[in-house]
């Protein structure tokens, strides 16, 4: 396994994130050996994430928390070597997704093609176009009032193409890291280099604020475009979903 420092960074960043969005309605638990966040009025993030390895005796609460809470995925982080994750199999849970948790080490600034226009969101009008363009993505919803409410605690970004919104990104830092989150181009504007685009921008940004390393967690789709610009892979995601009956 590589260096567990870097993927406990990863997986810091992205419960933190989660966390922090979720604080700010009130919409955080905390449990002995798991979290989860659901906000209402929004597909994001609802989810469910342990602080330790799941066992036999955690699973018939978390069991009632996601009956108790429709929606809500569990990310199965691949790092503990038990096989835990049967235990869910076994139980009514089926995977929903696969991504793999990756990093970069930020030394070296990326050339810019030029043909985007990149801005954050600060204002309610952005907020707005922000949350319609990112479910034409990826299929679920980040409401406005998200990001509204956490101008100040993380960066979302919305993407131009000649005057049009055609992609959305979010980054949020923990100590030396960036995490990338959300990086979306909606689907007519895909297949153009524009996803690429917006990560080398991600990445000088990060680069500018002297971070270290980049953290992200690649979806299939994602994966080939981390991977040209030098991100490595560090562990395996399952999300987890209850099945319906």
């Amino acid at each position: 396994m590589k260096n567990i420092n870097l993927i406990k960074d990863n997986i810091d960043n992205l419960t933190g994130f989660w966390k922090t969005v979720g604080i700010t309605f009130l919409s955080c638990h905390k449990k002995n050996a798991y979290e989860y966040c659901k906000i209402n009025n929004s597909g994001w993030p609802d989810k469910l994430w342990f602080r330790e390895d799941l066992t036999a005796e955690t699973l018939p609460e978390i069991i009632k928390t996601v009956e108790n809470n429709p929606g809500l995925v569990i990310p199965y982080w691949d790092i503990f070597d038990s096989n835990s994750n049967q235990l869910l199999e076994q139980n009514g849970f089926e995977i929903k997704t696969e991504q793999v948790g990756m990093f970069l080490k930020l030394d070296q600034k990326f050339i810019l093609q030029g043909n985007l226009k990149f801005t954050r969101v600060l204002n309610k009008e952005d907020a707005k176009a922000w949350s319609d363009v990112y479910p034409n993505a990826f299929g679920y919803i980040i409401s406005e009032e998200i990001l509204i409410q956490d101008y100040e605690k993380t960066s979302f970004y919305l993407v131009f193409f000649q005057q049009k919104p055609i992609g959305t990104f979010m980054l949020f830092e923990t100590e030396n890291n960036i995490g990338i989150h959300g990086v979306a181009v909606i689907p007519e504007m895909r297949r153009k280099g524009f996803a690429e685009e917006i990560m080398k921008f991600a990445l000088n940004l990060a680069i500018d604020s002297n971070l270290e390393y980049a953290h992200l967690q690649a979806s299939v789709m994602g994966k080939d475009i981390y991977t040209r610009l030098g991100f490595e892979d560090l562990f395996v995601i399952r999300n987890y979903i209850l099945k319906s009956e």
